[in-house]
């Protein structure tokens, strides 16, 4: 790739715009992440999918909120609207940990740095741009509107909060995946429709004054979910409500949501569930930079884009359905995956990156290996509700052919310019056993020898999460036998190829459903697996998740039956120190917890001498 001239970006500033000799941009996108044009970051992408309509786009990375705003008059007003998104993730689990402390870095800014945006910026930069332009449209999108699109619990506040897009202001919302949706505006837009008539497009959300005012639609049924007062006042209501949402936007033909708040009305057209093959690759073939913005040239690197500029996305959704995950809920449960082509020609344009030393660091989406995987007969997907397609039991409709991916990645490796390639996404490798994988067929253990000899850079990433079955079942995740026959398989190909690697597993502490006990009994299964756990993390509740709403009712939204949950920093404390049985300073307190919970039985097996630790 020869190297960018300024104008391969969007403009950011006034001289930027001059330079193309634009006098006002058609659309400005404000954005509290770094601005890097790269298919993996939101702003960039809806900026290029305006951009190939051909109009002119600007982009505010990142704005000053708390100075005289010249950020957000340095452009001026755009013809047709303004865009806002938060970045990437939300602006909360970006700020803060599980127990609620400010973090000292942002992976989404030049030198790691942290305080270039505020506390929920979709709210913070609407609010500015409608103070200072009333009379121009806001549209606000990305995981934090996304997911934060009807009444959510709010962790940081430790309260119910209602819409982000009644909180705004903003004139429209576009949640999940907006390519299609803001392309359908754009188009009205310059139809000559008038923007508060725009309430027919799918994937978009807006407000209305009363329930007058909520528009006739006859292609979508409408449900009408308990009010946001409703919510406040009785858990239950909110609970059964997350239901009805989660079910939709599992659903090839979900309904129209509406929610009264206050006394005006939430309208939330019904989502797009997977983009055909032509449209996916549409827009990742956009003439992206691949690059963080040359303003950033001396800014030191931006580990966001670092972890990332050397991989390739081949698909987007997945059909896992973890309590604790927001993806389904943002992306899709079903699998959009683009063609051979496209992956090929991106990957050539990987290689042509400076630094680019022949390794490409990932083939992956949401899930490694999901690539191309959809319903057999997509007449029963069509009446299907379920939030997961693998749990408790993979679908017998479900085609899990690993052949895409084996074709793929031989198809990568021929390229000339690459020496390796490495898959960087997480493993479903519930989807690699034939014990659990009954519609696998030969190709899972081709897959499988294929991914453990040429595909791991030494560790292989996979997220059993948890040892016990009920804590597993509360997450939607398979029982840890599978954790354990998979070790056997990928432990004895690696040495049969004599290959010195190791799997990396993820484990959550303070999941819903989970006590102390249960964390107990985890400390031990994992010692006696042989690991000293490395990627541990405790349960943060994320607007709009299973666990979320587990966490804040206490009752499982579909069973309506008490689920425990550790509230307390203490009580949380007490379910993460057990991932750390091997360390001296938690000796004592781990010990006085087992003699508190009743589980003397468990301290010599987890901290006498006999540890069974390299038993594989």
């Amino acid at each position: 790739m020869k190297e960018s001239s300024k104008n391969s970006w969007l403009p950011t500033t006034l001289k930027e715009m001059k330079e193309r000799g634009w006098d006002r941009p058609d659309v400005i996108l404000f954005t509290g992440d770094a601005y890097i044009d790269h298919p993996s970051f939101g702003a960039a992408v809806i900026g290029r999918v305006i951009e190939s309509m051909n109009l002119k786009v600007a982009i505010v990375p990142q704005p000053n909120w708390r100075d005289d705003l010249r950020d957000f008059k340095k452009l001026g007003s755009p013809r047709l609207f303004f865009g806002v998104t938060a970045g990437v993730m939300d602006s909360m689990v970006n700020h803060y940990t599980a127990n609620r402390r400010l973090r000292s870095n942002d992976a989404y800014t030049p030198g790691n740095k942290a305080g270039f945006r505020p506390d929920y910026p979709t709210i913070v930069y609407t609010k500015i741009l409608k103070d200072l332009f009333p009379d121009i449209p806001v549209i606000i999108g990305g995981v934090e509107a996304s997911m934060r699109r009807f009444t959510h619990y709010d962790y940081w506040k430790n309260e119910l909060q209602a819409s982000m897009i009644w909180q705004s202001g903003a004139d429209l919302m576009v949640y999940g995946m907006g390519e299609r949706p803001i392309k359908q505006i754009v188009n009205l837009i310059l139809k000559g429709v008038p923007f508060h008539k725009i309430d027919t497009i799918s994937q978009t959300a807006f407000i209305v004054e009363s329930e007058n005012d909520i528009p006739v639609n006859k292609k979508w049924e409408t449900v009408y979910l308990s009010s946001h007062d409703q919510c406040l006042d009785d858990k239950v209501s909110f609970a059964r409500n997350f239901k009805t949402i989660e079910v939709e936007s599992n659903r090839i033909h979900p309904n129209r949501l509406i929610q009264q708040i206050g006394n005006k009305f939430l309208v939330v057209n019904p989502s797009v569930p997977y983009l055909k093959e032509e449209e996916i690759d549409s827009i990742y073939d956009l003439p992206y930079t691949r690059l963080p913005h040359f303003k950033y040239k001396n800014k030191g690197p931006i580990p966001a884009y670092e972890m990332i500029k050397f991989s390739v996305n081949i698909h987007r959704g997945c059909f896992g359905g973890c309590s604790f995950c927001t993806i389904s809920a943002h992306q899709g449960k079903f699998v959009s995956s683009r063609s051979e082509k496209s992956i090929l020609n991106e990957v050539k344009k990987v290689t042509q990156l400076p630094g680019f030393k022949g390794y490409l660091t990932d083939l992956g989406g949401p899930s490694a290996n999901m690539y191309k995987m959809k319903g057999v007969d997509l007449s029963i997907c069509e009446k299907c509700k379920r939030s997961s397609c693998i749990f408790p039991a993979i679908c017998k409709n479900l085609n899990t052919s690993h052949s895409p991916l084996l074709s793929l990645y031989e198809k990568v490796e021929a390229i000339d310019e690459i020496k390796k390639v490495t898959i960087g996404s997480g493993v479903r490798y519930d989807l690699l056993l034939k014990e659990r994988n009954m519609n696998g067929g030969k190709d899972l253990d081709e897959y499988t020898n294929r991914l453990i000899k040429k595909n791991v850079s030494g560790r292989l990433k996979i997220a059993p999460e948890h040892t016990s079955d009920t804590v597993l079942k509360t997450m939607r995740k398979p029982s840890f036998s599978l954790y354990d026959s998979f070790k056997k398989k990928f432990n004895s190909i690696s040495g049969k190829a004599g290959l010195n690697q190791q799997i990396i597993p993820y484990f959550i502490s303070g999941h819903p459903g989970s006590k102390e006990e249960d964390m107990a009994q985890l400390a031990v299964d994992t010692k006696a697996a042989g690991l000293q756990l490395e990627q541990v993390q405790g349960f943060t509740p994320t607007p709009m998740t299973n666990a979320t709403v587990m966490y804040y009712t206490g009752l499982d939204p579909y069973k309506l039956t008490p689920v425990y949950s550790a509230k307390t920093k203490k009580e949380k404390d007490n379910q993460h120190m057990f991932f750390f049985w091997y360390k001296p300073e938690y000796r004592k307190r781990i010990m006085d917890s087992l003699r508190r919970i009743g589980r003397t039985d468990l301290i010599n097996k987890l901290l006498g001498k006999g540890s069974s630790r390299g038993r594989y």
